[in-house]
């Protein structure tokens, strides 16, 4: 935009200099034409007082042959010298006429070129106020967006608290059942642990270290995604410790621990509502409650946590 400013600018310049020179001819050759004219008015004046002399006249009046040349000769200088006035009047005339309108077509490069630097000067206006309006929109958005993640930041805080205490709580409670503890050996991987998925959908978010919007956590279990309302079941047999409602959970929300033996627990968060209580037997695949997003959450999903004697492990080794 500037670039195409300053060339009309330029452009305008160039022609106010034509203008210029032009006038100055002008002006020159109207102080010309004035001069000419004053002579030629003269010349006129003396021919219609004295007479204009001509051939035959000068023939007759000549005492000899010298005398016929040399009066032959001034008379042909007097018709050169009004000739040479009368071009110089034509040619100084046909000079203002010419330089005349080579000041019109200047005038007209300069109105022209005038109205293209105000055109360029009007869009650069317009496109700096367009760029200050833009720049007020990206500093008005940032500062939405600081506070958001000013927000998000108090709500992990938050939730890392929440978590820790839920966490404290579950395995205390665990630790409360007392069921027996599993057989020595390694822990086998995939469908040979017996569970079942609790529900079917994709995992969105793994066991173990994640960072969220930058913020480091420990996740201690799997996120599977799925519409609200969902059935959740029972990844294997065993009784209900408890069901823990979102108004005492904190970011857990509607969450159920149930206890399998062998000091194998499984815990289910998030729910919409529960479909079993406290103490009551469940059978491999039941429903116990139905997903939603109570607590903190982003979306409908089921967190799903596998515990050994109370301590997390990876679910996925079980699935």
């Amino acid at each position: 935009m500037r670039v195409r400013l300053d060339a009309q600018q330029a452009k305008l310049d160039r022609s106010e200099a034509v203008l210029g020179g032009a006038t100055r001819r002008l002006l020159s050759a109207r102080s010309h034409l004035k001069r000419a004219l004053a002579t030629l008015r003269e010349r006129l004046v003396a021919v219609y007082e004295t007479g204009t002399p001509d051939v035959l006249g000068v023939i007759v009046g000549a005492e000899d042959y010298q005398d016929l040349v040399a009066s032959t000769e001034y008379l042909n200088r007097i018709r050169g010298n009004d000739e040479a006035i009368v071009g110089r009047v034509r040619e100084l005339r046909d000079e203002i006429r010419s330089t005349v309108l080579r000041l019109r077509a200047a005038r007209d490069r300069i109105k022209a070129a005038r109205d293209a630097v105000a055109a360029e000067e009007q869009a650069l206006a317009s496109a700096r106020a367009a760029v200050q309006g833009r720049q007020s929109q990206l500093v008005a958005a940032r500062g939405k967006r600081v506070a958001a993640l000013r927000e998000i930041r108090r709500h992990e805080r938050e939730l890392d608290g929440s978590v820790a205490k839920i966490q404290a709580k579950i395995a205390a409670r665990l630790a409360g059942y007392g069921s027996a503890p599993l057989p020595l050996g390694p822990v086998r991987a995939g469908n040979g642990s017996g569970l079942i998925w609790p529900v079917d959908g994709p995992v969105v978010s793994g066991f173990g270290p994640r960072t969220i919007d930058g913020h480091y956590e420990y996740h201690p279990g799997i996120d599977i995604a799925v519409p609200s309302g969902t059935p959740i079941r029972a990844a294997a047999a065993g009784t209900v410790i408890f069901t823990e409602p979102e108004s005492s959970s904190g970011g857990y929300g509607n969450y159920t621990c149930i206890d399998h033996g062998g000091g194998l627990s499984t815990c289910y968060a998030h729910q919409e509502s529960f479909a079993v209580s406290a103490g009551q037997q469940v059978s491999q695949g039941q429903v116990i409650g139905y997903s939603d997003c109570t607590g903190y959450c982003f979306g409908p999903h089921v967190h799903f946590e596998v515990r050994i004697d109370g301590e997390v492990t990876d679910p996925m080794a079980y699935l």
